[in-house]
């Protein structure tokens, strides 16, 4: 009977102890402390990153320079002011004095014809960004479809560089420029 009470009493020590349970409880608890510790780090780590604040820039930006385009290569002689007004809106500087310049004999000539003109961006990118400056480049393609009475939808696509200036009212387009467009398969080479 002793070899026994022995045991008993050898696994009552252990078992107060802690033994092999607690010790894994012990490894366990640690474990995931460590995770949530490096969990924490890295969220705070993204969250004051300047790259995100940057991407966030960048995403502003080339939304701002697509409705822009897409404002300025948008026009419907039933709406025309309201038109015009989207135009002046979306841009800032020489480009808006320009327009403002412009904008009576522009009316009467849409007026007369009686145009409507809608576009579509088809892709955009941010070729620059200064946000020190507060200047940025966006090239966007766009898809512009124009209707005039008694003729059939005339479409065509064109590449822009979209001139984009930080402005107290957010980013608004500076100067707009068709981009040259190269060779492309379905285009039969001159140079031949």
């Amino acid at each position: 009977m002793a070899p026994t009470a022995g045991k008993e009493r050898a696994r009552a020590v252990r078992f107060a102890a802690g033994g092999p349970v607690r010790a894994v409880a012990v490894v366990l608890t640690l474990a995931a402390l460590c995770c949530a510790a490096w969990a924490g780090f890295t969220w705070y780590a993204a969250a004051h990153d300047d790259t995100l604040a940057y991407a966030a820039t960048r995403d502003e930006v080339r939304e701002a320079g697509e409705q822009a385009v897409q404002n300025l290569n948008t026009l419907d002689h039933r709406r025309l002011e309201a038109d015009l007004d989207s135009w002046e809106d979306s841009t800032t500087g020489e480009l808006r004095a320009q327009l403002k310049k412009g904008r009576k004999q522009f009316a009467q000539q849409i007026r007369a014809a009686r145009t409507v003109s809608s576009a579509r961006v088809l892709s955009s990118a941010v070729a620059e960004l200064d946000e020190r400056a507060g200047r940025a480049g966006v090239l966007v393609a766009v898809r512009t479809t124009v209707e005039a009475p008694k003729e059939k939808p005339a479409t065509k696509q064109t590449r822009m560089r979209a001139e984009l200036t930080r402005t107290s009212h957010g980013w608004k387009l500076s100067a707009l420029a068709q981009v040259p467009v190269g060779y492309t398969a379905d285009t039969p080479d001159e140079r031949d």
